[in-house]
C-alpha cells in the first residue's frame, strides 16, 4: 500500500459551508489523509468522499470574487489566442468552467467556446454571460461524445480542475478524445514540489483527490497518448505548474523549459521517499505556530479576525481545531457564503465592511496566496494600526 504522506485526521468538505439554522444537525467528516505511490510517485487523497457530494448544487467556490485571479484568466486568453491564432472558426472548451471567469474573454473576442462545469450555482452565472455549459462531470464518456458531435476543440482548459478528479486517467483520456490532431491542451496545478518546500499543508482538502508534479503528469498523459511539450512556472496558489500537452505525434516541439522542471523536480529527489518524509511533523509546527498567535493575541487582549473563507482557510483551522473563541469571524467577498459559518470550526462568515466597523489589532488572511491583494483592499486599516498576519508556512506579519 501507497506511504502516508500526511495525516490531517477528520474533517468535513473544505466548501461546504453551513447556515447557522442547521448547526444542531449532524456535520459529515470525513478522514483527510494523503499517501504517496512509490511506482509512479503521485499523491493522493484516500478515497472516503464522493465527487457528487463535494460538488453539489450548493458549491460554494465562485472565481470571479478574486481580482487577481480575473486579471490572471485575461492574460491567459490573450497569450493563447496569440500563440495558437485562435479566432472565429477556432473552438475553445474549459473543463470545471466555474462561473465563466476565463471563458468570458474569448466570448468577448468572438471566439467560439464552451464550458464544463457539474455546479449548478456556478454554471448559471456561466449562462448569465452567454456563456454555453454542459452541467457534467468530464471523463472519456463526454470527450468521446462531444468530438463524435463536431465539437472536439483547437483548445482545452483545465485551471485547477485536474487535481479535483477521482479518476485522473479517465479525465485525461477525455481530454484526449475531445483534443483535435493539432489541438492543444493546457492545465494549470498546485506543484506538488511547491507544496513540500513551503509546507502548503492547508491546500490539502477532499476535493483535491491528487497532487502532481511534472514527473507523474507526464506518465499520466502517455498512457492517453498525450504528451507534454512546454511547461510555465506560475506564482500562483503559492506556486503553480501550468503544462501545455498534444497529441503524442502532434508538430509540437518540446521547450527547455519543460525539461528543465523535470530536471529540478529529480534533482530534488521527488522520485524517492526522503523528499516526501517528514512532512507531518512540518505541518504540525505551522499548526502550533498558528495557535500560539491566536491564544497569545487572546491573553494580551488584543482582537483578531479573518478574512478569506476559502478551502485552505478551512483545513487550517480545522486541523488546528480553531473555533470563534480564538476566532469570532471571518470576512468573504462571495455572497454565496456571506451569512454562513465556516465547515467544522463553524466560524461566522460575514461581509468585507465588518472588518472596518470592528476594532482590530490584527487580520489573519487565510488565504495567502492573494495577501497582497487583501492588503490593497484595506490599506486603510493599515494606516490605524491593524496588522495583517499570515500562518503559512510560518506566522508571519505583513
Amino acid at each position: 500500500m501507497p506511504k502516508v504522506f500526511l495525516d490531517l485526521g477528520h474533517a468535513p468538505p473544505s466548501n461546504a459551508y453551513l447556515l447557522p439554522s442547521r448547526l444542531n444537525e449532524p456535520e459529515v467528516t470525513f478522514p483527510l489523509r494523503l499517501r504517496v505511490c512509490e511506482s509512479c510517485w503521485l499523491v493522493q487523497t484516500e478515497d472516503f468522499a464522493y465527487a457528487e457530494q463535494l460538488f453539489d448544487a450548493e458549491y460554494a467556490y465562485f472565481s470571479s470574487t478574486s481580482k487577481s485571479w480575473l486579471d490572471h484568466a485575461a492574460r491567459y486568453a490573450t497569450e493563447m489566442t496569440v500563440r495558437f491564432s485562435l479566432g472565429s472558426k477556432s473552438q475553445v472548451i474549459e473543463v470545471a468552467s466555474n462561473d465563466g471567469y476565463l471563458l468570458r474573454n474569448f466570448v468577448s473576442a468572438g471566439i467560439p467556446c464552451l464550458g464544463i462545469e457539474p455546479t449548478a450555482s456556478t454554471a448559471a452565472a456561466a449562462e448569465a454571460l452567454r456563456i454555453p455549459v454542459i452541467k457534467e462531470f468530464f471523463g472519456r464518456a463526454l470527450g468521446e461524445r462531444l468530438a463524435e458531435e463536431g465539437r472536439a476543440a483547437d483548445l482545452v482548459v483545465g485551471n485547477n480542475v485536474y487535481a479535483h478528479v477521482p479518476d485522473i486517467n479517465d479525465f485525461t483520456a477525455g481530454l484526449a478524445a475531445v483534443l483535435k490532431p493539432d489541438g492543444v491542451v493546457t492545465l494549470e496545478f498546485p506543484h506538488l514540489m511547491r507544496l513540500v518546500e513551503f509546507c502548503q499543508f492547508d491546500t490539502v482538502y477532499h476535493e483535491h483527490f491528487s497532487y502532481l508534479s511534472l514527473l507523474t503528469v507526464r506518465q499520466i498523459f502517455a498512457k492517453a497518448g498525450l504528451r507534454i511539450f512546454d511547461v510555465d512556472q506560475l506564482p500562483t496558489h503559492g506556486g503553480s505548474l501550468r503544462v501545455y500537452g498534444c497529441h503524442i505525434d502532434a508538430p509540437f516541439s518540446e521547450t527547455p523549459t519543460a525539461r528543465a522542471v523535470l530536471v529540478e523536480e529529480l534533482a530534488r529527489g521527488m522520485d524517492c521517499l526522503p523528499f516526501y518524509s517528514g512532512f507531518q511533523a512540518r505541518a504540525d509546527s505551522v499548526k502550533n505556530g498558528l495557535l500560539r498567535f491566536l491564544l497569545d493575541a487572546k491573553r494580551d487582549k488584543k482582537s483578531v479576525a479573518g478574512y478569506g473563507a476559502a478551502a485552505k482557510g478551512n483545513t487550517l483551522l480545522n486541523y488546528a481545531g480553531v473555533k470563534p473563541d480564538l476566532l469570532p469571524f471571518v470576512c468573504d467577498a462571495a455572497a454565496s457564503k456571506q451569512g454562513k459559518v465556516m465547515p467544522g470550526s463553524h466560524i461566522p462568515i460575514l461581509v468585507p465592511d465588518a472588518l472596518t466597523q470592528a476594532k482590530l489589532d490584527y487580520i489573519l488572511i487565510l488565504p495567502w496566496n492573494i495577501a497582497e491583494e487583501v492588503k490593497g483592499l484595506f490599506a486603510d486599516l493599515a494606516k490605524h494600526g491593524v496588522r495583517f498576519v499570515t500562518a503559512v508556512p510560518e506566522v508571519r506579519f505583513l
